[in-house]
């Protein structure tokens, strides 16, 4: 089961806004041709397209990654399942409003699937409201089949590993970002990642937040319903057993990253995405460079909580 009684806790970097505005302006430039990187009110999440359950992003942002790809692979230790309340608690943030990417609970839906947590975790009395996608494979068609978790399902369970942004999920400034037509080789969340690394070499940076890509098709996987009966001990492996998918915009995104490791083998960057169009899976890039746009809402995180790292890990099956 999860062990809630490991956890790391370290405080991150915090640049102003105003700054982060000048250094992704000046890095996401390098990968794209038309860039506009803002301070902004956060817009209300509770509307379309997002539909989220709290307005905003802010109020003590944070950031977990709990659990972790050696818990999938070689071969996935099912018993591995968390709770977005509990973990909301561990992050001392309870009622936390939690985005990001996950591994579905197998226990609780019986197989395997790719998750995009949307949950106002519970406090106060108040029950969470967990509006939740995931994916699997259609035993039917091969293809992606797209369910809300709530509609058939209770509780904020996942699976395995998560990369999680947490909030009070109020209204605030956040960073904008309108990106059109990609130039370079590295995706939207990589190039924030890698202008982050670059500009503060010795300190840890993270952000949070969600993304539309507006227009162009973008690369997913998901994760086959069945857990791979063989180990897997290299990315090319992996590969073989993920199935992978060219998919339309539009799709909402929800990403977290950090630009350094600070000793907690950290999964660096993770997102996934759901779309109202029945497509949700794990994000690589778009596909369609000459026409791709985003629209993205970004914060800095105040922290990292490295919630029951495995004891032994390995770099295979991150990307």
């Amino acid at each position: 089961m999860a062990d809630y009684n490991k956890i790391e806790k370290v405080q991150l970097h915090v640049p102003s806004l105003e700054e982060l505005r000048d250094v992704l302006q000046a890095g996401l430039e390098e990968d794209f041709a038309e860039v506009q990187v803002s301070v902004v009110e956060c817009p209300d999440l509770t509307q379309e397209p997002f539909n989220f359950p709290v307005k905003g992003l802010c109020g003590s942002p944070r950031i977990t990654d709990v659990g972790g790809v050696p818990y999938l692979i070689p071969l996935a230790h099912k018993h591995k399942e968390y709770d977005m309340n509990t973990v909301a608690q561990k992050l001392e943030l309870p009622g936390a409003f939690i985005l990001g990417a996950a591994a579905g609970p197998s226990g609780v839906l019986g197989m395997n699937s790719e998750l995009v947590p949307l949950v106002q975790t519970e406090s106060e009395g108040k029950p969470a409201i967990n509006s939740s996608y995931f994916s699997t494979i259609n035993p039917a068609d091969g293809q992606c089949l797209l369910e809300k978790f709530s509609d058939k399902h209770s509780g904020c369970n996942f699976g395995l590993l998560g990369n999680l942004y947490a909030c009070e999920g109020k209204t605030g400034k956040v960073l904008e970002m309108r990106v059109k037509r990609r130039t370079g080789s590295n995706s939207l969340v990589a190039t924030m990642r890698k202008t982050l690394q670059d500009h503060y070499p010795d300190q840890s940076l993270a952000l949070g937040g969600t993304s539309i890509v507006q227009k162009g098709k973008f690369k997913i996987h998901i994760m086959p319903r069945e857990f791979s009966a063989c180990p897997l001990h290299t990315d090319a492996e992996v590969n073989k057993w993920l199935q992978f998918f060219e998919v339309d915009a539009p799709l909402i995104c929800q990403s977290v990253l950090v630009s350094r490791d600070p000793g907690l083998d950290l999964r660096v960057e993770h997102t996934h995405c759901f779309s109202h169009h029945g497509i949700a899976g794990h994000c690589y890039i778009d596909t369609t460079p000459d026409i791709v746009e985003y629209l993205g809402y970004y914060l800095p995180a105040e922290f990292v909580y490295r919630i029951d790292r495995p004891e032994i890990t390995h770099v295979v099956g991150r990307n």
